[in-house]
């Protein structure tokens, strides 16, 4: 009963805490924190100790398992220079850096067991970084750079923890901790990678989607299982096989069960990364007690902690920043070197979780000043999250570095789905006997056509200026599917119907109403902002077609109607104007569609956008943006 009560509590406080973090747009992890630390002095609350069985063997493999369904192999792969750097040998050197300031710190602790600790705190948290990097709209590439290295850094600290405790009662050679390593990471690589294949296998032949999503709850201790028992790393073999398994997702399941996975992995991912933020506030009273039972003075132990948080944060800052004038020195690899402000950003973005305090219990409980390390664990961990979590917010805005751009990102999916929208049109021509009747047809056409067109209308002006057609048809169906909905829910009251039946009926009505394209919500552009920012690629049109400015310039600004629309009464959505002639007419998802026009009758190959506040350009001829 007790186990029930605390798992419900638990459940209610995560919720609870989340919504009102959302609310008043607070950082969720560091609030999870402090209030765990608060309630753990509850006189009520029992002591809660966080061991390493739970966290390493229990929590830690869903939850890299679900980070790695939001990474992406190819820029896995792209990154792998800087994320070995930083998951490898960054770890190596804050173990060092750390363990020797312990050391001196602390005389009477043996350094082995300062080692340990080094290697403790050394791995950012994949959890920390993640949730705290997508609250605050970290640059991407920052974000994506700190996610690829937690990931991975776990691997390297737990190796270099093993080692150390093991120095405390036998002698290591490098060379040996060195062989160690290889056979870790080489025995990890193979198991995921034989689980993510025969788990791909399986797949394959699975089309209920909730026996799929049940295969993969299972899947990251599949991986983890296997590799601890063979002595290899269990956390590299998860971020293998997920990353293999995400990888190859579309090729291998149904979309029915990407969607069911998707959904319930976000579910089990929240309660999971939120609960751990607040065990971790839970351990507070119960270090504190250890540390003041340990023979230390409190002035002793608070320089401990102090400089064991100072060594860690500069040993990062040191290494990103001394890699980065490596990079920058080097011509051959100038390309790949890091601007100052990422490297400041990467630097004080290392945050630690659970991890830390989990792996900080493997260390031998006859340790002298084994409690004192474990306090500076949580400091560690406490420290980079309130320091480096509530300034992180401060040092974005100084560094200057934008944030994902939600309307660059409307602008990437309009072109992708134009791309994929002609793709599907071709595979329906070819597929096409002259057989199939010509409604049928033409609605396959329409719907394919309508999504690419609804993708451009979120670039346009905002709803309140202009009702695009996806909109309406958006608001419209909305309600009919209410007032369905509605009668399917009277049937169900009055009994009028079998449960089956009414299920059925009430899962059709929800299932179209979670298809129907919906507008995303964009950041208002300022006035001085531009969409822009597409590459012009290989297409020469727009190389040399100009820009807006460029048709300013030559024709005046742009006009706010498409003159033909006036001239017959239509109507118009957007508007694009023409870099050979300056031609404005109205855009694709419009009725007459007089741009496009334009383009048949003259060949001009190059449009751009009319609409306030954007600039980005089109090549009819390449179908391609700049």
């Amino acid at each position: 009963m007790e186990i029930a009560i605390a798992l419900v509590a638990l459940t209610v406080g995560v919720c609870v805490v989340s919504a009102l973090c959302d609310r008043l747009r607070w950082p969720t992890p560091l609030v999870l924190v402090v209030v765990g630390a608060a309630v753990s002095l509850v006189p009520v609350v029992p002591e809660f100790s966080l061991g390493p069985e739970l966290v390493l063997n229990g929590l830690l493999p869903p939850l890299l398992y679900a980070t790695t369904a939001r990474a992406s192999l190819v820029d896995f792969n792209r990154n792998k220079t800087a994320t070995l750097l930083l998951s490898v040998v960054l770890v190596v050197l804050t173990t060092l850096v750390v363990g020797w300031t312990t050391s001196w710190l602390l005389p009477g602790v043996a350094l082995a067991a300062c080692m340990a600790l080094g290697a403790v705190v050394a791995p950012p948290d994949a959890v920390a970084a993640s949730a705290i990097g997508q609250r605050l709209g970290l640059p991407r590439r920052v974000a994506t750079l700190l996610e690829e290295e937690s990931l991975l850094n776990d691997a390297t600290a737990l190796i270099a923890l093993a080692a150390a405790t093991s120095a405390l009662t036998s002698e290591l050679s490098p060379l040996h901790i060195g062989g160690e390593f290889v056979l870790a990471v080489v025995g990890a690589v193979l198991i995921g990678g034989v689980v993510a294949a025969v788990l791909a296998l399986v797949r394959t032949r699975i089309r209920n989607p909730v026996l799929d999503t049940a295969v993969s709850f299972v899947a990251p201790y599949l991986a983890f299982l296997p590799a601890e028992a063979l002595h290899v790393s269990g956390v590299l073999s998860v971020v293998v096989a997920g990353l293999a398994l995400a990888h190859v997702s579309p090729k291998v399941q149904t979309a029915a069960s990407r969607v069911a996975e998707a959904l319930n992995w976000r579910t089990v991912a929240f309660l999971l990364e939120n609960a751990v933020f607040l065990l971790i506030g839970l351990q507070f009273p119960l270090l504190v007690r250890g540390a003041a039972d340990s023979g230390f003075g409190g002035g002793r132990i608070l320089l401990v902690c102090a400089g064991v948080l100072v060594a860690t944060v500069a040993a990062r800052f040191a290494f990103v920043f001394a890699v980065a004038g490596i990079l920058t020195a080097v011509p051959p690899w100038r390309r790949k070197a890091w601007p100052g402000a990422v490297s400041v950003l990467v630097s004080w973005a290392g945050m630690r979780g659970v991890v830390t305090l989990a792996a900080a219990q493997l260390i031998p409980e006859d340790v002298p000043g084994r409690d004192v390390l474990l306090l500076a664990a949580f400091a560690v961990v406490v420290g980079t999250l309130l320091v480096q979590g509530l300034s992180l917010p401060w040092v974005v805005r100084r560094v200057g570095l934008p944030a994902p751009d939600p309307a660059q990102d409307a602008l990437q999916a309009a072109a992708l789905g134009d791309a994929a929208s002609a793709a599907g049109l071709r595979r329906l021509d070819e597929l096409l006997t002259g057989d199939e009747p010509r409604h049928v047809v033409g609605q396959l056409r329409k719907r394919s056509k309508s999504r690419s067109h609804a993708a451009w209308e979120r670039l346009g002006r905002p709803e309140a200026d202009v009702s695009t057609p996806s909109a309406v048809y958006t608001r419209l169906r909305l309600e009919m599917l209410a007032a369905e909905r509605a009668v399917v829910v009277e049937a169900r009251d009055r009994g009028t119907a079998e449960p089956e039946v009414l299920q059925r009926a009430l899962a059709d009505v929800d299932f179209e109403e979670a298809l129907l394209d919906r507008l995303d919500d964009l950041e208002p552009l300022a006035a001085d902002r531009r969409l822009g920012g597409a590459s012009d690629g290989g297409c020469a049109h727009l190389r040399t077609a100009g820009t807006r400015d460029d048709a300013t310039a030559r024709w005046g600004g742009p006009p706010t109607e498409c003159a033909e629309c006036v001239a017959v009464g239509a109507t118009w959505v957007h508007l694009r104007t023409c870099l050979a002639c300056g031609h404005t007419g109205c855009c694709d998802s419009s009725e007459l569609r007089h741009s496009r026009a334009h383009f048949a009758g003259t060949a001009h190959p190059a449009i751009v956008s009319a609409e306030p506040g954007e600039a980005w350009r089109w090549c009819w001829v390449d179908e391609e943006l700049g």
